[in-house]
């Protein structure tokens, strides 16, 4: 699956490559430019991010359903005395 941006987020990770490789680099990047190269970051390692993402979801996930027996569980038989 690749790693789309919505327009208004290309627009503004566009707008940040050229401040970035102005201010930093000391290049006159255009909106053509910064725009392949975000393409290129997004194929490269957009889905090294996305599975990085993935990864901390599921065990974040895990974590809380492994707690719903100590969050939600109930005693059983409470009023039986043995």
């Amino acid at each position: 699956m690749p790693v789309t941006l919505p327009d208004d987020a290309r627009e503004h990770a566009v707008a940040a490559l050229r401040h970035y490789a102005g201010d930093e680099l000391g290049l006159d990047m255009g909106d053509l430019a910064a725009g392949f190269l975000l393409d290129f970051v997004l194929e490269e390692i957009g889905p090294s991010i996305h599975n990085q993402a993935l990864r901390a979801a599921q065990r974040h996930l895990t974590a809380r359903v492994v707690d719903l027996d100590i969050e939600l569980g109930e005693p059983e038989f409470p009023t039986t005395t043995r």
